[in-house]
């Protein structure tokens, strides 16, 4: 039986909506309004007002931040059609969050139930031995030397030295 390409994908921003749920907190809690138009090649963070420029990381670091996070449309069926011709890991550098390990687990539970826990990778670095990466962030293509695909993020919009996938349906006509 021939091995199936190695695939890895990253969760935050690629999978999981992790933007709408920064908008959808700072509204609530602080009559904050951050439109996606505003944040072309910044960070959500970088909008905030002064005095709630560091509170975004009391946010990640509480339980339950990641566990209700939106599915990008379209990534459930994307992947499972990608499970067919790939060997798929989801790999995401949790390590940072440590309340997020947890949250991340049952999200990919509740929303990716066929990718078992042997194929969820939570680690520091991505130091992963794959061919193809999807990630939208680039530091985490440092070191690796395989197929890189930028998922089109706001804080990632002027980068242009990747190739760049805007949505799953793009993802779809890659690699499928």
């Amino acid at each position: 039986m021939e091995e199936k390409i190695r695939l890895a994908i990253d969760m935050d921003e690629v999978l999981a909506d992790t933007i709408d749920k920064f908008i959808e907190v700072y509204r609530r809690d602080h009559n904050t309004e951050i439109l996606l138009e505003e944040m072309s090649g910044k960070e959500f963070h970088e909008l905030l007002p002064d005095t709630l420029s560091h509170s975004w990381r009391d946010y990640v670091n509480a339980p339950g931040f990641f566990r209700d996070l939106k599915v990008m449309p379209g990534a459930q069926q994307v992947v499972a059609d990608l499970q067919k011709k790939y060997d798929v890991y989801i790999v995401s550098a949790a390590m940072e969050f440590r309340n997020s390990l947890i949250d991340k687990l049952d999200w990919m539970n509740e929303h990716f139930p066929n990718i078992g826990w042997k194929n969820i990778v939570f680690c520091g670095n991505k130091i992963v031995d794959v061919q193809i990466m999807i990630d939208d962030r680039i530091r985490n293509f440092a070191g690796f030397h395989g197929r890189k695909i930028i998922f089109s993020s706001p804080h990632n919009h002027y980068i242009t030295e990747y190739e760049r996938a805007n949505n799953w349906l793009e993802v779809a006509d890659m690699l499928l």
